[in-house]
């Protein structure tokens, strides 16, 4: 059913264009370079950006992140939007942030058998969607706030990735001294996620502590605080990453300082997972988040299935014929 939604939703977004805009907002799906260059920093994106579309297909974007998304998660992802008017006014409008400067870029459209997707992305925001043969694929899905904490005498007004934080130092609180110093691996934190916008991730030797090594109670909370991520997505697909997860297999690391207020990064790695949260800038004030699969980002396992399985029935029907 959740796929139909999503179907729905884009089907209800493209209707409400018109012509000149499809041309910009539709691209093929077999176009790998465009649909491999995401990103999270500030600046203009293919496709068709919100604060120059009209309410209703304002209104039609939102409807396609929501139906992908959770509602703990797209409201995020709003709060995620709306810190750049927040953001802007802190910086005296020096670099003209909006937060209508997102863009939306469709890659194919509903119907028949092919494959398709979108991209919704801007500063801080990139969710990229592939839909092949019923099933969907949603990652990289990274999610930012600048500022991350807005506070009022010294209590938190606005935090829109909260429990991305709080759940991991209930971690570090949790596991021992011995498990703490495997997850500790760096006093000094990186300035951004590792990865960075990369096209392309390879699995890279784990580092840090197992959950055998934490034990249950500690184990169980990293296990959930995968969960949380996987559950930014709507509840029907995260069950499915959830699946396939292996949590035996999953490491977790942290580097920086432990104290409040200063950088630190932490990083969850699986066989098919990479988390990296950064909280380095803006004396610790400015929060990068991703989740990635391996084999999985941009729906590449997804549209390698398929066309492969198009291939088959492809020389079946010719050896058949012939």
């Amino acid at each position: 059913m959740m796929l139909h939604d999503v179907a729905d939703a884009t089907r209800q977004y493209i209707s409400l264009l018109a012509g000149d805009q499809r041309e910009h907002a539709i691209r093929e799906v077999t176009d790998d370079d465009l649909r491999h260059r995401w990103a999270y920093t500030p600046g203009e994106r293919p496709g068709l950006v919100l604060g120059e579309l009209r309410r209703d297909q304002r209104k039609a974007v939102h409807g396609m992140l929501a139906t992908v998304l959770s509602p703990h998660a797209y409201a995020q992802a709003a709060a995620v939007m709306a810190l750049e008017d927040v953001l802007d006014h802190r910086e005296g409008g020096s670099r003209d942030r909006h937060s209508g400067d997102y863009w939306t870029v469709l890659f194919g459209t509903p119907g028949g058998d092919e494959p398709w997707g979108w991209r919704v992305e801007g500063h801080h925001l990139s969710v990229n969607v592939v839909v092949a043969d019923g099933r969907v694929s949603a990652t990289p899905f990274f999610l930012g706030a600048n500022p991350s904490r807005v506070t009022y005498r010294g209590r938190v007004v606005s935090q829109p990735l909260r429990l991305e934080e709080e759940l991991v130092r209930e971690l570090l609180d949790r596991m021992g001294p011995t498990a703490r110093r495997l997850a500790v691996v760096s006093d000094t934190a990186p300035h951004d996620i590792r990865t960075g916008n990369a096209p392309r991730i390879a699995p890279s030797d784990p580092v840090g502590v197992t959950p055998a090594q934490l034990g249950k109670p500690a184990g169980e909370l990293l296990v959930d605080i995968v969960r949380l991520y996987l559950d930014r997505l709507a509840f029907e697909l995260a069950d499915d990453e959830f699946a396939a997860l292996d949590p035996d297999r999953l490491h977790f690391s942290w580097e920086g300082s432990l104290r409040r207020g200063e950088g630190h990064y932490y990083r969850v790695q699986g066989p098919e997972l990479l988390i990296e949260y950064d909280n380095t800038a803006n004396e610790a004030n400015h929060v990068h988040t991703v989740w990635r699969r391996h084999s999985g980002d941009f729906g590449a396992d997804l549209l390698a299935a398929h066309y492969d399985t198009s291939r088959h029935t492809v020389a079946r029907g010719v050896a058949q014929n012939g």
